[in-house]
């Protein structure tokens, strides 16, 4: 056995060559490749604080709905517009897609549950984020302001105070299906209200009727979105969109 001399001058030779066994590994290691051929993100400019990026397509500027069915009958002023006499309906349809819409509650609170400042945000006609003045107002929790209708209510009630503006983005998937009907996925969304995730990729079990349990029915890729008039003076800005490509890519075949 060495001396206690000899093992002394030994030792930082020892631990100098521990600490290189890993980085010896690393080096001898091949680097990870999927093998997947992507396309070179795009380049987007996300534009300035509170207006909508480059590649968004602009539903309301606060100037006119002429992109809306029946946005004649509401009232523009300040640069939103007012719901009155029934609802709209963007002129074109979208899928996959990213939406940014800005709404108030009346500011002079009138009625309880359901009847105050209520509206919705159907995308392609049949899948509603409710609009609700939730503030302090008790009413079933899968139909208040954030909630997929009837189906899930929000993770948390992030509510402001009536008259003051509020925001969504929606990040929403649209269901698939295939040639025949059948529903090969459902549809998901994917909610912040205010900046709060109120939905976290949910999972919509069908339509959001009123009347009735949620139900899929074939329908095309693409859809326009609406927006509802219930009796109540909601005031609606700013309001974009953005198409996604979808959630899921096409891989290549796994060659065995």
């Amino acid at each position: 056995m060495p001396s206690p001399h000899v093992l002394r001058r030994l030792f930082p030779l020892v631990a100098v060559c521990c600490a290189l066994v890993p980085l010896c590994g690393a080096f001898l290691a091949s680097e990870y490749k999927s093998g997947i051929k992507w396309e070179e993100p795009k380049v987007v400019d996300p534009g300035p604080t509170d207006a909508p990026p480059a590649d968004a397509v602009v539903l309301f500027d606060g100037t006119d709905l002429s992109q809306w069915e029946g946005g004649e009958q509401w009232t523009i002023e300040d640069n939103y517009a007012i719901t009155a006499g029934g609802g709209i309906t963007t002129k074109e349809g979208f899928g996959d897609c990213q939406l940014h819409i800005e709404w108030a509650a009346p500011a002079k609170v009138e009625g309880k549950g359901q009847g105050r400042g209520n509206s919705g945000v159907f995308l392609m006609g049949r899948y509603e984020v409710q609009v609700l003045d939730s503030y302090e107002n008790e009413t079933y929790f899968d139909g208040q302001a954030g909630s997929l209708y009837k189906q899930w209510p929000p993770q948390v009630n992030a509510s402001r105070k009536p008259g003051e503006w509020q925001e969504y983005d929606i990040i929403f998937e649209a269901p698939r299906f295939d040639k025949h009907g059948a529903l090969l996925r459902p549809a998901y969304a994917t909610v912040l209200h205010n900046g709060v995730v109120v939905q976290n990729h949910a999972e919509l079990l069908g339509d959001t009727a009123w009347h009735r349990p949620p139900s899929y029915k074939a329908h095309p890729s693409r859809l326009p979105i609406s927006l509802q008039f219930h009796g109540d003076e909601v005031r609606f800005r700013n309001i974009w969109i953005r198409e996604l490509s979808p959630a899921v890519p096409e891989y290549p075949p796994v060659e065995l």
